[in-house]
């Protein structure tokens, strides 16, 4: 099925129940398992404990890598087919979720899983699952339904226009609605020509100090805004230590 809006194509593939679900299950259910596990290490309660090397703290996202990486070698090197296929998709969404929930690490190159900042991981989980139900529905960007070279010739230059509205919602600070719009173009356009958020990389490049767009970015988008999402957010990450 294709839909067409704006003079921009939504590619929809018949929905994919197999790996991909198989792989967002996973994802899912090992996150929300570290979250448990994690508040239970936190609190005292439970047999886990936090895991040492040699005096050196071992973090999941270590596991969810390698795991991520065995999945991927076996995958490419050997195509298995079922049941060895989804037990792959398994082992690579549950080292995805692993990973993931320590990204703010990744971005800080330091723990902060339990301050502010750490709230970025769960945004970065949220951002995942997001993208994986629109893989799952059969969002598929890169299908082209073209038949002449002509065709092919206009989908190439939509998506290179796609991927530039992308680029530039994520240097706006919309980054959600920069990565999903790579799988619906609509989004990214959107976002693309909204006002950019005031602490945003495009902000700082263009909109000067006292200027209109910078006293309206503020005001749209004031560093106290708060909003249910967050409060979902604060919830699954846990108390912050400051």
């Amino acid at each position: 099925m294709t839909w067409q809006a704006v003079g921009i194509y939504v590619i929809i593939e018949p929905p994919n129940h197999g790996l991909g679900l198989w792989m967002l299950g996973a994802f899912v259910l090992t996150f929300l398992g570290t979250r448990l596990i994690t508040r239970m290490i936190r609190s005292g309660r439970g047999p886990f404990r936090d895991v040492e090397v040699g005096g050196t703290h071992l973090h999941h996202q270590v596991y969810g890598i390698l795991g991520m990486l065995v999945a991927g070698a076996i995958e490419f090197a050997y195509r298995p087919g079922s049941p060895g296929a989804q037990i792959l998709a398994v082992l690579f969404g549950s080292g995805a979720a692993l990973a993931l929930d320590e990204f703010a690490l990744w971005l800080h190159l330091e723990d902060v899983y339990w301050s502010k900042e750490g709230r970025k991981s769960v945004d970065a989980v949220f951002l995942a699952v997001g993208v994986g139900l629109l893989l799952v529905a059969g969002f598929n960007p890169f299908a082209d339904s073209g038949a002449s070279s002509a065709d092919h010739a206009a989908f190439a230059a939509l998506l290179a226009l796609n991927l530039l509205l992308s680029v530039g919602a994520i240097l706006k600070g919309k980054t959600a609605m920069g990565v999903i719009g790579l799988l619906i173009p609509l989004l990214s356009a959107v976002a693309f020509v909204r006002l950019a958020k005031p602490t945003s990389p495009w902000a700082r490049w263009r909109y000067q100090p006292g200027s209109r767009k910078a006293e309206r970015a503020q005001h749209r988008y004031p560093l106290a805004r708060r909003t249910r999402m967050d409060a979902v957010k604060d919830w699954i990450a846990g108390a912050s230590s400051h």
